[in-house]
């Protein structure tokens, strides 16, 4: 498989657009702006860095500019777009877009992705005399759900990141800099066939693991530490999402005696929230499954975060693991389950999988061993 995708089963967008079309008539819109890159790749297949997907009830305009014309013909017709490519000039895009708009009033922003200073713009600009009404999640709420092909992809993206963390482990024990372990997993992600990282990846070790999203730093990982590796693979736009916690050097050397029962109950935890998921279950269910284990032993007020999220395009994306959820899981989904205890001054743990929801329950995609109390590192 190469960092493109190659060896999976192919993407076809092609009912997409009429899906979402009948949510765009919903809100009451006659277009729909699509702004956010994620959802315009989810819609056409385009992985550049510029673009708008103009959704009308007939017809779908891709309009980018003269870097991405010809990829952007390509990919679309790579997964079965059924998308009118517009490649502007430098001079923008202002004169395409009323052309492509003539005849329509009422045309949607995506109200979570378009700044105020560019809305004012365009209603200014483009737009003048269109009402720009703001909608939410029209295309999120079709992406929440990965078919086989989207979930093949994850799949992918985990098994690199389990490789990758395979080839690097060892260099745990060897006192390196939090930051050239994490470049070390990085290139050996990209070695492995992803086309990147799913995100920054982190590395914390002993006392800097109490900071949930510690940026890797010039620290070297000493005997006893127990450092926190949280990363994910991109295969073909498609994130996975893993961390384990692992003790440095010798077996016993220097470890902390609460770090380690700290380990146990998020590892039980984990197991709980794994064993919770299902078609149907309320995302806060699982949440709470996982927080009962960690408030039991006393460290409630430490699990400072959700249990998860969706992943797929987007490293973050719904549905949404946490207290205040009110999403259902479905089979199709694909989520994390990542509980953690946090002690400022002495370090932390998290561990997490990325884990495909089914009716039965939940098929973990990252299969990286955990320590097991008792074991071996």
């Amino acid at each position: 498989m190469g960092p493109g995708g190659e060896g999976l089963p192919p993407l076809d967008v092609a009912g997409r657009l009429e899906r979402l079309r009948a949510r765009v008539e919903g809100a009451g819109c006659d277009a729909l702006i699509v702004s956010n890159l994620s959802n315009v790749r989810y819609l056409s297949g385009f992985s550049g860095s510029s673009a708008l997907l103009v959704v009308l009830a007939k017809e779908a305009v891709l309009v980018t500019d003269g870097r991405y014309g010809a990829q952007a013909a390509q990919e679309a017709a790579r997964v079965g777009a059924n998308v009118r490519v517009e490649a502007h000039r430098p001079n923008g895009h202002g004169q395409l877009l009323r052309d492509v708009l003539a005849g329509v009033s009422k045309v949607g922003l995506e109200a979570e992705h378009v700044s105020w200073a560019a809305q004012r713009r365009w209603s200014e600009g483009w737009a003048k005399g269109l009402e720009l009404v703001p909608t939410s999640a029209l295309v999120e709420a079709l992406r929440e759900k990965k078919a086989p092909p989207e979930a093949a992809r994850v799949e992918a993206a985990a098994a690199i990141a389990d490789a990758a963390f395979a080839r690097v482990a060892h260099l745990v024990h060897e006192r390196p800099t939090e930051a050239s372990l994490a470049l070390a997993l990085d290139t050996e992600m990209r070695q492995l066939g992803a086309e990147g990282c799913a995100f920054e990846t982190i590395v914390a070790a002993g006392p800097n693991a109490a900071e949930p999203h510690h940026r890797p730093s010039g620290r070297r990982v000493e005997p006893g530490d127990l450092v926190v590796l949280d990363f994910g693979a991109r295969v073909d736009g498609y994130c996975s999402d893993m961390t384990r916690s692992v003790w440095a050097g010798p077996e016993r050397a220097g470890r902390s005696a609460e770090l380690a029962k700290a380990y146990a109950v998020v590892l039980a935890s984990q197991e709980a929230g794994l064993a919770a998921l299902g078609d149907g279950v309320p995302a806060a269910a699982v949440d709470r499954a996982c927080r009962e284990v960690v408030e039991a032993a006393g460290w409630g007020e430490q699990f400072v975060h959700g249990t998860g999220h969706g992943v797929g395009l987007d490293i973050h994306e719904a549905p949404a693991l946490a207290a205040t959820s009110e999403d259902i899981l479905g089979s199709g989904h694909v989520v994390t389950v990542e509980p953690g205890v946090y002690l400022p001054g002495l370090g932390g743990v998290r561990i997490e999988d990325t884990v495909a929801v089914r009716e039965d329950g939940g098929r973990v995609l990252t299969g990286t061993a955990k320590h097991r109390p008792g074991g071996t590192p």
